[in-house]
């Protein structure tokens, strides 16, 4: 991202957090009426989904809420991969911010025995430290700290390991590492990777400022080029270990049972035997979009309104926090 963007993104904030302030004067002195009605309905619309209802957010939320959303869900994947490549999490100067700061439950280095694995995990972590320091750079001071965040590979009460079992991965009582090989990695991978595109697909349409929806387009775009370089790692080396497309399918479907919509998750294999299915897309060919609290669903673990957990044991910062 250019620093010419990055300083149009800080000067835009400044304008919007003007704007906005004078909007909630606005409604505070119209006494708001309507007002949730219409935040229902902009997500409901835009979200990709089912939508969330007025009483799970009452106004439509601001773009300062949306990236700072997306900042949550670029601190579990960038602290995922960084220590999946160093066996180390992020510097403390790129955790703090408004609300609770947390601690990472750790990960650690994998023993990559695949080269161009390595070479994948090694790019991705890249390209999710560089959002993070991003986002926080575009949000200044309105941005949030990492809150606590669960990527462990040994706890069997973890993250991961309860998405694993979920997806039939491993039994009652088992751990599963993302960290122990290149297929776990990969797994790991998957977990997060399709969510990234859906959430930023679903939160696009919110933004008001086209500053700020010209930069959530470009992440957009890097997390479908990961997305679809996950599953076509996982697709390849199915071919040798058809487990592996068995576990693979298997979280895509555990995700979408998660978000309470339908179908709008798809496994790596097509409908004909053999073929593959590298781009998740809808009959029109276009990527599947969620909501904030869809998302939520997933990364928590949960498919319950207003609970929080998995990925995020005490949720995550900011005013978009609950699952639908």
């Amino acid at each position: 991202m250019s620093d010419d963007l990055s300083a149009q993104l800080i000067d835009a904030f400044d304008r919007r957090t003007d704007r906005r302030l004078r909007r909630r004067q606005f409604f505070r002195n119209a006494g708001g009426l309507g007002l949730g009605l219409v935040g229902g309905t902009i997500i409901s619309a835009c979200g990709g989904g089912s939508g969330v209802s007025a009483s799970a957010s009452p106004s439509a939320p601001t773009d300062e809420d949306i990236l700072n959303f997306a900042l949550n869900l670029e601190y579990l994947e960038a602290q995922f991969y960084t220590y999946a490549t160093t066996g180390a999490g992020l510097p403390a100067g790129m955790l703090t911010g408004a609300g609770n700061q947390g601690a990472v439950i750790a990960g650690q280095q994998v023993p990559f025995q695949d080269p161009l694995v390595k070479a994948y995990a090694n790019e991705i972590a890249n390209d999710e430290r560089e959002h993070v320091a991003f986002l926080r750079s575009a949000l200044g001071s309105a941005a949030v700290a990492q809150p606590v965040i669960d990527i462990s590979g040994t706890n069997p009460n973890g993250a991961f390991s309860v998405a694993a079992r979920a997806a039939g991965l491993v039994g009652a009582g088992a751990p599963f590492s993302p960290y122990a090989s290149d297929n776990n990695f990969l797994l790991g991978a998957f977990i997060f990777e399709d969510v990234g595109v859906t959430a930023y697909h679903g939160a696009s349409p919110l933004l008001s400022n086209k500053t700020f929806l010209q930069a959530a387009a470009g992440i957009l775009a890097t997390e479908a080029y990961h997305a679809g370089l996950v599953r076509t790692s996982l697709f390849a080396k199915g071919l040798d270990m058809s487990s592996l497309i068995t576990a693979a399918n298997a979280i895509s479907a555990a995700r979408d049972s998660l978000d309470t919509v339908g179908n709008d998750d798809q496994g790596i294999t097509g409908t004909t035997p053999g073929s593959s299915n590298i781009v998740p897309v809808d009959s029109n060919g276009i990527a599947f979009s969620r909501t904030y609290a869809e998302v939520l669903n997933i990364v928590y673990l949960t498919s319950t309104m207003a609970v929080k957990g998995g990925f995020f044991p005490n949720g995550v910062n900011g005013t978009l926090n609950m699952s639908a």
